[in-house]
């Protein structure tokens, strides 16, 4: 039995209520002894309203939300106190509590126990946190489809259909004898195979997508000097973070922000002007402002409508060719010049929807990708990458006529890439990993 654990599941700020969590084999043992009534016996859900005490002293008046185990969050005795919001009440129970016989919690560790006992899988643990630290309404929305198992359910038909051809294989080779067992044979594998791969790769570019919506992308604003870099990041900001001179040269390190378009977050970097020089301090800028193309999803090459393309511009041009972007003319306001098939903007004076809406585009999302689960963080898409790609590898070697029992190697590395997506194989590693980013009382 472990250990029982205590902690504020609240913020540790002045606040109306505070909810202490007390959770593990002991809980009401341990409580029952700083509260007015026994609750040792409660074998069902159940609220009480009470008095912590300490010996004579009444510490707080309080309520218990009362989990009977197996049917509590962490499948073990559950309670939760609900005292007045100070955290000096909040800091005495929780001592008081440490003297009967709890223990502090550590990072995410009740949510830990809900997947050791399971009561969730590491899909749903993962989309704990992702609630938690979601920016956007969309990225929330998309994290409950997580947490209430929608998720999980995309990765069930794959474990199955490999556990199926996996069984078949070693039912023929550990009894060989028995003539009415189906045999298996690499068509089986061509077959499972060809049938799992488009819906890995669905179900990838559903995560990739479905990532972007989680945490964003980061967009890089470049240029040559004064093409209207910031006045571009102010604009799409909304406010004048970055400073706009005539000067050519202004900025001269990485300016960043964020905005919510249509419920992605952007990762704004305003960068510096990328030009021949021979200006120490310039020539660090422009080395930063190629080194932020290199780690940006998306890059804004921004050109000045109101002067024919340079040598600089098409060194730009030439730099970030193999990065996606999208080309911007800006200074239309300056201009009577046609582009045609070209975004056109004046950020000077906020005609910039035109560049949001390619933005957008380029993202390729629609309404139905924010209701779709996924699974969308990096953890999970490399391993449903891994999958494939095991797949792949039985396919090659089913179609060389290697032997089955050989063939069944990729086929079983498949099979624990899908198990370790779900948390069922390496179960403790994987989450000792991934509960140590939670935050204490969750």
């Amino acid at each position: 039995m472990l250990e029982t654990i205590v902690a504020l599941a609240t913020a540790p700020l002045k606040s109306a209520l505070h909810i202490i969590r007390v959770s593990g084999g002991d809980a009401f043992d341990i409580v029952s002894k700083c509260f007015n009534k026994d609750i040792r016996n409660i074998d069902k859900r159940t609220l009480l309203v009470g008095k912590i005490v300490d010996n004579d002293n009444v510490v707080d008046e309080v309520v218990l939300a009362i989990y009977k185990g197996p049917k509590s969050f962490t499948g073990e005795d559950l309670v939760e106190i609900i005292c007045h919001g100070s955290t000096l009440i909040a800091n005495e129970i929780i001592q008081l509590l440490l003297s009967k016989g709890a223990r502090l919690a550590t990072n995410g560790e009740y949510s830990s126990r809900a997947f050791l006992n399971n009561r969730i899988d590491l899909i749903q643990a993962e989309a704990i946190n992702d609630v938690i630290n979601a920016t956007t309404k969309e990225a929330k929305e998309l994290s409950l489809l997580s947490l209430k198992g929608d998720t999980s359910k995309l990765i069930v038909p794959l474990r199955e259909r490999i556990a199926d051809v996996l069984s078949l294989i070693e039912v023929n080779i550990d009894y060989p004898e028995y003539e009415d067992i189906e045999v298996a044979n690499k068509e089986h594998v061509i077959t499972l195979v060809d049938e799992l791969t488009p819906i890995i790769d669905k179900l990838v570019n559903e995560g990739e997508k479905g990532l972007i919506i989680k945490e964003g992308i980061k967009v890089a604003l470049v240029g040559k000097p004064n093409v209207g870099k910031s006045s571009l990041l102010n604009a799409l900001l909304g406010e004048n973070k970055a400073i706009v001179t005539d000067i050519a040269g202004t900025t001269r390190d990485i300016v960043e922000g964020e905005i919510n378009l249509n419920g992605v977050v952007l990762h704004l970097l305003d960068t510096a002007g990328i030009r021949e020089s021979t200006d120490k301090v310039e020539i660090i800028g422009v080395n930063k402002s190629k080194d932020t193309i290199k780690e940006a999803d998306l890059v804004i090459v921004l050109l000045d409508a109101s002067t024919e393309l340079d040598e600089d511009d098409k060194n730009i041009l030439e730099y970030v060719k193999e990065t996606p972007h999208i080309i911007v003319y800006n200074k239309i306001d300056k201009s009577d010049k046609k582009f045609d098939n070209a975004i056109s903007i004046s950020a000077l004076n906020n005609n910039i929807k035109p560049l949001k809406d390619a933005i957008y585009a380029k993202l390729g999302l629609s309404e139905q990708t924010y209701k779709t689960p996924s699974l969308n963080n990096v953890r999970q898409l490399g391993l449903l990458k891994n999958t494939k790609e095991s797949l792949l590898k039985a396919k090659e070697d089913a179609l060389n006529n290697l032997p089955i029992d050989l063939v069944s190697v990729s086929l079983h590395d498949a099979y624990n890439s899908v198990l370790e997506i779900l948390g069922e194989y390496n179960q403790r590693d994987i989450s000792k990993e991934i509960f140590s980013r939670f935050c204490v009382g969750k």
